[in-house]
């Protein structure tokens, strides 16, 4: 048994490693970079109105959830392991430099996900029961037309794979056993009955569907970050005085060619491949995941939503990465035996790496205080990603269809808690690059039509000003 799932993994890594280099590198952030030129530097800009867009309300438009909760369930879903442990990978690759690319790939992904929010809310779709839906596949239905309902399954049947949490579930499962148990202790049996709890814990929230799910992610988003926030904080005030030189690190890393990657600009390019790609994966601009809930959200002003769309990889990419790499270097400062080789390190080993660096940071039990965030991030994740599934499920088989999605999703949470690993990253690392590829299409078709409306936006709300 453990012949055939390391074959099956061997074969999704070759392909995972293959789609998620350059061909999603160049796709993220070459599209992202196009979009912040074309939006006329959106991001930048306009932050400030994209916050004073949370209060606004539009109870009379279509959809199900508030644009707040739409943000909230959004960034629910991003912040997740990949903050930690992805983080950790990163910094493990790349060296620190790897953050400065992660920053860049922040903001060109608030770009992108100004387009995802603003699209999403023009051209929503109805499923066979009448409901308003939105997402990628209700972009291309009625942005590009029906011709193209093959690029829309295309989307849902990987958004079905890539929405299945094995990554979370497997990642929550090794780091319980890793701090709580021994290794002879560490038995299938033991990892079934961790898979279990998860799954009882998630179903409590999943199965009542996207209005629970929003609750929970309005009360749980704000106060794991600001705990995240506030521990970090700590870590830096009681290490003050190593703080400027992670900052130096940082900034000259991202253009000094590191000696275990080679030499030169290849060098440079594979440190902002790594950093943009870790990024890129936990914020999620242009996988299309995001403008599945935003296109729920009741908002009659497409623009504005996507004004708030924008506001997620700030805080994900931006926020919460930056936490962790510089907690993460000040442990490493502190104790450079924890620093593994890491040509060939996985997420668990990131996230062995990111718990000895916090434990480094505060003896005793900075591990704990971090594994505590773990299961938060971890948790919120799976929420979320269940309403992703289920919407790519009514589509692909029905609107009354679309519950029974929860059951198998459920389902494979107590099986990825005892798959190995690598299945488990591979699988969710190259279903999010064939997800991305139809959703960036779809942006770039109906990007013109977005930039009108985005005129017509900012024109009109300059003259309500006046």
């Amino acid at each position: 048994m453990n012949g055939f799932w390391n074959a099956i993994g061997n074969g999704i890594a070759s392909f995972s490693d293959f789609i998620c280099g350059y061909p999603l590198f160049f796709l993220l952030v070459g599209g992202g970079l196009f979009f912040l030129v074309y939006s006329k530097f959106a991001p930048l800009r306009y932050y400030g109105r994209a916050i004073q867009a949370l209060r606004v309300k539009d109870d009379s438009a279509a959809g199900q959830i508030s644009s707040f909760e739409a943000l909230t369930s959004a960034i629910a879903a991003t912040v997740g392991m990949g903050n930690i442990a992805g983080v950790a990978v990163a910094l493990s690759i790349g060296g620190p430099g790897a953050i400065f690319w992660m920053w860049v790939s922040a903001i060109v992904g608030m770009a992108t996900k100004f387009f995802e929010g603003t699209v999403a809310v023009m051209y929503k779709g109805k499923d066979d029961a009448g409901e308003t839906q939105g997402g990628p596949m209700y972009m291309i239905m009625e942005g590009l037309g029906k011709k193209w309902k093959p690029l829309a399954v295309f989307f849902s049947i990987f958004g079905l794979f890539g929405t299945l949490c094995v990554m979370q579930s497997n990642q929550l499962t090794e780091s319980v056993t890793t701090l709580f148990f021994s290794a002879e202790q560490n038995t299938v049996t033991l990892r079934l009955i961790i898979g279990l709890i998860i799954t009882a814990i998630v179903s409590f929230v999943v199965i009542g569907g996207i209005h629970r799910i929003s609750k929970i992610a309005t009360k749980l988003v704000p106060t794991m970050v600001a705990l995240y926030f506030i521990l970090v904080i700590y870590i830096l005030i009681r290490h003050i005085g190593l703080v400027p030189g992670v900052f130096r690190d940082i900034f000259t890393g991202a253009f000094t060619p590191r000696g275990a990657l080679g030499g030169g600009i290849g060098s440079i390019i594979m440190i902002a491949l790594t950093g943009v790609r870790r990024a890129a994966l936990v914020n999620e601009a242009g996988v299309g995941t995001a403008s599945m809930m935003h296109g729920a959200s009741k908002n009659n002003e497409p623009v504005r939503e996507g004004l708030v769309a924008m506001i997620g990889p700030s805080i994900d990419s931006g926020l919460v990465c930056t936490l962790t790499a510089l907690a993460i270097l000040i442990g490493s400062a502190l104790n450079p035996s924890i620093v593994p080789a890491g040509s060939g390190m996985g997420s668990m080993e990131g996230l062995r790496y990111a718990l000895n660096a916090f434990s480094a940071a505060i003896p005793g039990v900075g591990n704990y205080l971090l594994f505590a965030m773990v299961i938060l991030f971890a948790f919120s994740t799976m929420f979320s990603y269940s309403y992703y599934g289920q919407k790519c499920t009514g589509f692909l088989f029905g609107a009354r269809y679309s519950k029974y999605y929860n059951y198998f999703f459920l389902a494979m949470l107590v099986v990825a808690a005892i798959i190995p690993l690598k299945v488990a990253v591979s699988l969710i690392d190259a279903a999010y690059a064939l997800m991305a590829f139809p959703t960036m299409f779809t942006l770039f078709c109906l990007a013109p039509r977005a930039r009108r409306e985005m005129d017509r936006y900012f024109a009109k709300t300059k003259k309500e000003k006046h």
